[in-house]
């Protein structure tokens, strides 16, 4: 036992000591106050008698409250028999060990001890002496004064609980608060790569299709492919502009006054649209349904989903053409991305010259053979972080596709791989 603890139990010990010794001590006026001519035989004595036995019993409280409470009781029930006036002076030991008892007892005993003991003392004073004093002396006095030493033990012991419960949660969240850390500094690392992920890998991936077409007709045709080279260089600062601007938002999160550009939106799709046309890949874009007000963080998920499926359309896929098809319901919007007719192109540029990917099998389709990637975990994580979810799969009609179903504010998030 630690040093504390052993103050804490000399404390206590020391404690019930002090309340021992006064309620012995006031048991010699308390027998005293009767008036001579209705003093029970042998005077003050047998009270004092049974009050040290009363007494006595109250030191066992802590390890047996039950046993030293019916010891009290049967010592308070013999004074009360002999015709003791009932004053808390000669109540006190009782009182004391009905205290303990509720503050160590559940309510439930608490409760049927203190209805005894008022049953047992109210009706043996009612019985063994009826006349010499009026019966609120014998019932009334007696009977708040022994409910109140319950109550207030009682109170004590749901004060205790909650103290305990409190400690307790402080100690879990203490050993817990390492794990909360980790596990917060891991989700944050996620969100990083999957915003690294789709800003690089889109940019990336147009440069790279449009230096294949120009490496492609620079021999042949060099004014195309001088065109193609301008795109690239538009491509690159844009592909540095938002590296740029997202390793700056990481690094000053927390200065109000970096500059902020608004986040991408699914109004910027025909924009993105001109992009990829530069990279050899016409995107049709269709619209059912009246555009409701997004929630920001829904319109840029759906913006990015939309950018990551175009772009694996413009990896892998052996088409120059993809469909964006976007239909509008009242609660959600759902977000389909498909490829085009397979006309066994990897990538084409303005002119139609095929950019088929070196080692790559004529109508690979979007998705496939990718699955060492993080796009579609990245556009299920996405789905998943608003409530929505995610299916991808080919389709004997039109080839691979990605549908993505995203209310329209954000809800709870779902399991990732959902659909």
């Amino acid at each position: 036992m630690t040093i504390t603890t052993w103050r804490w139990v000399g404390n206590h010990r020391r404690n019930t000591v002090v309340i021992v010794i006064g309620a012995f001590v006031a048991s010699g006026p308390g027998s005293r106050i009767t008036p001579p001519a209705n003093a029970p035989i042998g005077g003050w004595v047998p009270a004092v008698v049974l009050a040290a036995i009363a007494c006595a019993a109250l030191f066992w409280h802590e390890s047996h409250p039950r046993t030293a409470a019916a010891v009290a009781i049967v010592c308070a029930v013999a004074v009360t028999a002999l015709g003791y006036l009932l004053t808390p002076l000669l109540l006190a030991p009782v009182m004391a060990a009905l205290y303990w008892l509720a503050a160590r007892t559940d309510r439930r005993t608490n409760l049927v001890f203190a209805v005894s003991t008022c049953v047992l003392v109210v009706g043996t004073a009612l019985v063994a002496d009826p006349a010499s004093y009026g019966w609120p002396l014998k019932s009334v006095g007696p009977t708040a004064w022994l409910l109140m030493s319950a109550a207030l033990g009682d109170a004590q012991r749901t004060k205790e609980g909650y103290l305990d419960a409190v400690r307790a949660r402080a100690e879990y969240a203490e050993r817990t608060r390492e794990a909360e850390a980790l596990r917060r500094v891991a989700a944050e690392r996620t969100r990083i790569a999957r915003e690294l992920h789709d800003v690089v890998a889109h940019h990336v991936t147009l440069a790279h299709a449009q230096a294949s077409t120009a490496a492609h007709l620079v021999r042949t045709r060099p004014d195309q492919a001088a065109q193609i080279l301008t795109s690239l260089t538009a491509t690159t600062f844009s592909a540095l502009r938002d590296l740029k601007a997202t390793v700056g938002l990481l690094r000053d999160g927390d200065d109000p006054d970096a500059p902020l550009e608004p986040a991408p939106s699914l109004a910027q799709l025909p924009e993105l649209a001109r992009v990829f046309a530069a990279a050899g890949l016409t995107v049709t874009i269709t619209t059912r349904g009246d555009p409701p007000s997004l929630s920001p963080v829904v319109d840029l998920t759906a913006f990015r989903i939309a950018q990551e499926a175009l772009t694996n359309v413009a990896k892998h896929a052996a088409t120059g053409s993809a469909y964006v098809d976007i239909t509008y319901s009242p609660s959600d919007l759902t977000l389909k991305i498909m490829n085009g007719a397979d006309d066994g192109r990897r990538r084409s540029g303005p002119d139609g010259v095929p950019g088929e990917k070196p080692g790559e099998k004529p109508g690979h389709r979007a998705g496939e053979g990718a699955g060492g990637g993080f796009g579609l975990i990245s556009m299920r994580e996405r789905a998943s972080s608003v409530g929505g979810h995610l299916a991808a799969g080919s389709h004997p009609e039109f080839g691979f596709h990605v549908t993505a179903v995203l209310p329209l504010q954000p809800g709870k998030p779902t399991k990732t791989g959902q659909g």
